[in-house]
């Protein structure tokens, strides 16, 4: 029996109610396909920031270097700011583990109503380049509290950056449907832009097999809208990444359905799983969260580990309780819980509970 060592941070909100739901499908899924799991929790959240003035602690990184794969609940409660929460936590764990790629891939289930009328047959990625760009560190404030105060915020693209997430995106289109959409906006961002668009063009001569278009940035957002079954892979910066697969995601039908990879394609570092939805403080402790999700966030686990068909088993799952059954949690218009949509999805894939 194959065995894998995962660090689960549930974080804060909601976070640490669907990560249960993400472990009991990924013992499910590992029982029926010879994987053991175990399991180191860490309390790193904004409840520990707030007892002793850190996310986690300074050796937090050396304590899950050496684990097969991270989980990561959510991140951000009232009373932290979310530049705290998110660059003590959850940015110091991308970069130090090189997690260069965010996957995040968007389907519209069977069962679900888009709220973008007529749309059907979507089923696409965005690759979100997740350590440089625009979120860089390089920056800062001057003359604060004055008339005349100022912010600078440097956006960062390297060679080797850009190029590494393109080519990876280039390999995903190419086992896809083999087309690739870039994000750009090289009509006025007149140096970092035009950078990104020119190593596009190279990486794609090298890839002859997919077909590569570019699009700028407000158009794009606009198409997602209009046409989103005509996407295959997508590749943007990390902040038009991040913009666009949280779009992508309501045009599904919610936040609260999009899986998230942080992936370090090499694996020389863990690679870190997490759903997008946040910690939704409003909900939290109600039982009502939905865990779509993050049990697709576990299927997406499970695919990087090397388990291909126990993570198409669990998308399975869950597409199939959403095809066949009217269970779904209040965000979708429904009064299921968190625990009861689980159930549905452990009784699909045959697990033990």
């Amino acid at each position: 029996m194959t065995s894998h060592r995962i660090a689960l941070v549930p974080g804060d909100g909601i976070g640490r109610e669907v990560t249960p739901a993400a472990r009991a499908v990924l013992d499910a899924a590992g029982t029926r396909h010879g994987v053991r799991f175990r399991y180191d929790e860490f309390d790193w959240s904004c409840e520990r920031y707030l007892a002793e003035g850190a996310m986690m602690p300074a050796d937090g990184l050396d304590r899950v270097r050496h684990h097969d794969a991270l989980f990561l609940g959510a991140v951000g409660a009232p009373g932290v700011p979310d530049h705290v929460s998110l660059w003590g936590l959850l940015i110091p764990l991308r970069r130090g583990f090189r997690q260069y790629v965010n996957l995040r891939p968007i389907r519209v289930f069977d069962g679900l109503e888009s709220p973008v009328r007529g749309a059907r047959d979507v089923d696409f990625v965005v690759v979100r380049e997740n350590v440089e760009g625009e979120y860089s560190e390089i920056g800062g404030r001057l003359n604060r509290g004055l008339p005349g105060e100022l912010a600078v915020q440097e956006a960062v693209f390297t060679r080797p950056g850009v190029t590494r997430v393109v080519d990876f995106a280039l390999d995903l289109a190419a086992r896809r449907r083999g087309k690739l959409t870039s994000a750009t906006k090289s009509n006025g961002i007149v140096h970092t832009m035009p950078f990104w668009d020119e190593i596009v063009a190279e990486r794609a001569a090298a890839k002859p097999e997919v077909d590569v278009e570019s699009e700028h940035i407000d158009a794009l957002a606009a198409k997602f809208v209009l046409d989103p079954g005509r996407y295959d892979v997508v590749v943007a910066s990390n902040l038009f990444g991040d913009i666009l697969s949280d779009l992508a995601a309501a045009v599904a039908g919610g936040i609260g359905l999009a899986p998230a990879a942080n992936l370090n394609p090499e694996r020389e570092f863990p690679s870190m799983f997490e759903p997008v939805h946040g910690s939704a403080p409003d909900i939290a402790g109600r039982g009502i969260a939905n865990p779509i999700g993050a049990i697709w966030t576990a299927a997406l686990l499970l695919d990087h580990l090397g388990h291909a068909e126990a993570a198409a088993g669990v998308e399975g799952a869950l597409a199939a309780v959403l095809a066949k059954t009217r269970l779904r949690t209040p965000d979708l218009g429904g009064t299921a819980t968190t625990v009861g949509f689980t159930r549905a999805v452990l009784d699909e894939l045959g697990g033990a509970r």
